[in-house]
């Protein structure tokens, strides 16, 4: 039995980001070749997913969403009490700077690709209203992270990212926009955790 315990922890403890960057990015490369696909026979054009005609607007979208949102997981993180709260973020920070950024970087990548950039996309051709698709994109969000569901008001923490994210996207039509505000919020809490500026409350 305490052999059994042993050869557990230790397969626990082999998992590292090489192992999610690696998914991920195999991931990316179906939804990739999903939007080439999808832009191949005329349901989206390549401005859908790449226009720069509002150069401030994404700009700032960026700025003030990533702040925004570093914010408020730094307010919930000080005021929700450590029972109450996924340790996400903390469990990343033994792993090395650049395993970090990587992995966050990619995940995010995946992640608004499959999510923003194919299915609020989809939603949006057939539903043509916004918020509605918006809405139900994020519900699948919602979905996706299992984990959360144990610690239910940890679903707020992923419930509002994701409807700005959303939102942004849908403004700007740019998914480097949402794709960019995810990665920083992402990379910004598990940094404040790997260095000690913010604890959980206790």
């Amino acid at each position: 039995m305490k052999k059994e315990g042993k050869i557990w922890r230790k397969t626990k403890k082999d998992f590292s980001p090489k192992d999610a960057i690696f998914v991920f990015s195999s991931f990316t490369f179906v939804c990739v070749a999903i939007i080439f696909a999808l832009i191949v026979y005329d349901v989206f054009t390549i401005q859908d997913f790449l226009s720069f005609n509002q150069p401030f607007t994404m700009v700032m979208s960026i700025i003030l969403a990533s702040f925004g949102l570093l914010l408020f997981g730094v307010i919930l993180t000080l005021f929700i009490p450590s029972k109450y709260m996924d340790e996400t973020n903390k469990s990343y920070q033994d792993y090395s700077l650049l395993s970090i950024v990587a992995f966050m970087f990619i995940g995010a990548l995946f992640e608004e690709i499959l999510f923003r950039g194919i299915i609020q996309n989809l939603l949006l051709v057939f539903l043509e209203q916004p918020w509605t698709a918006i809405i139900l994109t994020t519900l699948l969000f919602i979905g996706m992270h299992i984990q959360y569901f144990k610690k239910p008001i940890m679903l707020i923490n992923i419930t509002v990212p994701s409807l700005i994210f959303g939102w942004i996207y849908f403004e700007t039509s740019n998914i480097l926009v949402p794709f960019l505000v995810h990665f920083l919020m992402n990379i910004g809490m598990t940094l404040l955790f790997k260095y000690n500026l913010i604890r959980v409350k206790h």
